[in-house]
């Protein structure tokens, strides 16, 4: 409501706010009304609520262990070497071009590692095999 500050009475030309029920619609009647109080508690109302009935789980993942792992040494999956990395403000970044030398933080005699799907497998020396990169493993990580 807008006051004149003078008189402290509403100013002319300002209507009064409308109030909106849950419904989404106005209403002229004050907030605290026993008709919107009651039209509030017809348009909210609880859910009905329930617990599921299950049926009970017997466990047979031992059975047929061999023949789940056999299964999935046909999957193939993406290994990667990582052979260094380097933290560059976005500004650096985005003047990046060709020709341009990018340091990384790892010695050129340092081992590579040897990364799938994020987790560390081996580290090992970066070599050249019929004019491609490879990598000679040189320790392998102990599994967890």
């Amino acid at each position: 409501m807008s006051l004149d500050t003078e008189n402290q009475e509403p100013a002319e030309g300002v209507a009064e706010p409308v109030e909106t029920s849950a419904g989404g619609s106005a209403s002229a009647e004050p907030v605290g009304s026993e008709q919107n109080a009651n039209e509030t508690a017809d348009v909210i109302s609880s859910p009905d609520i329930s617990v599921p009935e299950y049926q009970e789980f017997t466990d047979t993942s031992g059975s047929g262990r061999a023949e789940d792992l056999a299964r999935l040494q046909n999957i193939q999956i993406t290994v990667s070497a990582e052979l260094g990395r380097a933290t560059i403000p976005i500004q650096d970044l985005m003047q990046l071009g060709e020709g341009t030398v990018l340091e990384l933080n790892r010695e050129i005699d340092s081992p590579v590692e040897l990364m799938a799907q994020g987790v560390k497998l081996a580290s090992g020396e970066v070599v050249v095999v019929d004019g491609c990169f490879a990598i000679r493993i040189t320790k392998v990580e102990a599994q967890n």
